[in-house]
């Protein structure tokens, strides 16, 4: 098959530009998208008298014969027919004849190529929300199960207030359940149909755009013919929201190398997501956690890629915009497989309730709800603050914590200090007094516990 686009040309292309322009090495996967654009473009086409209804059943079995060969894996790409376009067109030719040639009536490869990354963006949407569900369902049943330990929180890497685990863990549910409202509504934006639009102007064909986009399950036909051929914001922000999943992921990752590692000791992550040393016999090494880190990384790069490509485009297609399929590609790859990843690890870590408890009492962690006694008698917190500061000192000087001092040494801080205070410096009473909605209260995350699992779709 010749190229589509040779009449105007004489002398036969460089093989360097043919191996410089080809896509199909990396487009073929879009096959089953644009037969499927295909099919339904067909249907049109017969329906609205614009191509005879018996080249039209041609087209459509034959698309389905070249359909089953792909699956099969009997279609030879050939680069030099370019683009998955092209190659699913010349096989449909081979077997229908000249019925095949008549198939690109009233579309452009841009509308096509548009249609398709819209097709195959919006599976890939569904693919992750699904992942999505399954991991925050994973966070949900592993909170469940700790919602009794008592872990600290940080602020700075330094111990700051106790919190309970499960409490912990929904902070990551809340990242992955709005990184879901994110690819939820670029799912919106997406469901839009390019095609019909041609090479950016429209065509003169009175063809059935809402037929196609109903057939193709759209929920409406794009605009503006110019924009819809150019866009690609919405694989822009399909890598952007895929950066931000990755970047949680990379924010848990982090903990769990810090808490797998012996210095904390918090967890102990099962041997289906850790390796060894080939060297060092008694190492465990949170692999899987540092892959997830670096490949944020790899994604961070998908993104910066499109919004750099895009830049300095000028209105409507141009070929620069070959180059968006391989990043966002990529990214959906590594998203999808970091989730899952992720969704199937959650349930094999091992908490060390013991190293948790310990780590509890380190680091003055009682400090403000001291500080918040003297309040409740009448001290002004910035005054309290800096008597628990005095009484913190003095607990490193003479190498004790805050609960093993007694009331005498206290009242040498303040007068306001009496023994109901030790009430206050145990790691139970810290958590369940904050009993306010989104606070670490056991009441409280029972119930944020019981919201989050009616929040999985």
């Amino acid at each position: 098959m010749s190229k589509l686009w040779g009449g105007r040309f004489e002398g036969r292309t460089d093989a360097l530009v043919e191996a410089l322009g080809e896509s199909v090495s990396f487009d073929a996967r879009l096959a089953p998208w644009d037969i499927r654009g295909s099919l339904a473009h067909a249907k049109m086409l017969g329906e609205c008298g614009i191509l005879p209804k018996g080249e039209v059943r041609k087209i459509l079995r034959g698309l389905k014969a070249v359909e089953k060969d792909i699956a099969a894996g009997r279609l030879a790409w050939d680069p030099a027919l370019e683009d998955v376009h092209t190659n699913i067109e010349a096989a449909l030719v081979e077997k229908v004849g000249d019925a095949g040639k008549r198939l690109h009536t009233g579309r452009s490869r841009n509308d096509q190529i548009a249609t398709d990354m819209r097709l195959w963006a919006r599976d890939q949407i569904d693919a992750i929300l699904a992942l999505l569900d399954a991991l925050r369902g994973a966070l949900v049943d592993f909170a469940e199960a700790h919602v009794d330990v008592i872990l600290p929180g940080f602020t700075h890497l330094q111990h700051a207030q106790p919190v309970l685990l499960a409490h912990h863990f929904l902070a990551y549910f809340e990242m992955f359940s709005r990184d879901a409202e994110r690819f939820a509504q670029l799912r919106e934006r997406v469901n839009v149909l390019s095609l019909g639009s041609a090479a950016m102007a429209g065509t003169p064909y009175p063809i059935d755009r809402k037929m196609v986009a109903k057939d193709l399950g759209f929920a409406g036909v794009s605009a503006n013919s110019m924009d819809a051929v150019a866009d690609r914001d919405y694989l822009i922000e399909f890598c952007s929201n895929a950066a931000l999943v990755m970047a949680h992921l990379s924010r848990m990752s982090e903990e769990l190398i810090l808490w797998s590692s012996p210095s904390f000791g918090f967890v102990e992550i099962g041997d289906a997501f850790t390796t060894g040393s080939s060297i060092m016999p008694q190492k465990k090494n949170p692999d899987v956690a540092e892959l997830v880190r670096g490949k944020t990384a790899r994604v961070y790069g998908d993104l910066t890629a499109l919004l750099t490509l895009v830049k300095g485009l000028p209105l409507t297609y141009n070929r620069d915009l070959q180059e968006d399929k391989e990043p966002v590609f990529d990214a959906s790859d590594t998203v999808q497989r970091c989730i899952e990843v992720y969704a199937n690890m959650i349930p094999a870590i091992i908490v060390n309730r013991e190293a948790m408890a310990a780590a509890v009492k380190e680091g003055f962690m009682e400090a403000t709800d001291l500080a918040d006694y003297l309040v409740t008698r009448g001290m002004p917190f910035r005054e309290a603050h800096g008597v628990v500061g005095r009484v913190v000192r003095h607990c490193v000087e003479q190498g004790k914590r805050l609960p093993e001092l007694d009331i005498k040494t206290y009242k040498r801080f303040s007068q306001l200090f009496g023994e109901d205070l030790f009430q206050v410096l145990s790691p139970e009473s810290i958590v369940k007094r904050r009993d306010n909605p989104g606070g670490t209260a056991p009441r409280r995350v029972r119930a944020s516990l019981r919201k989050a699992r009616a929040r999985i779709r």
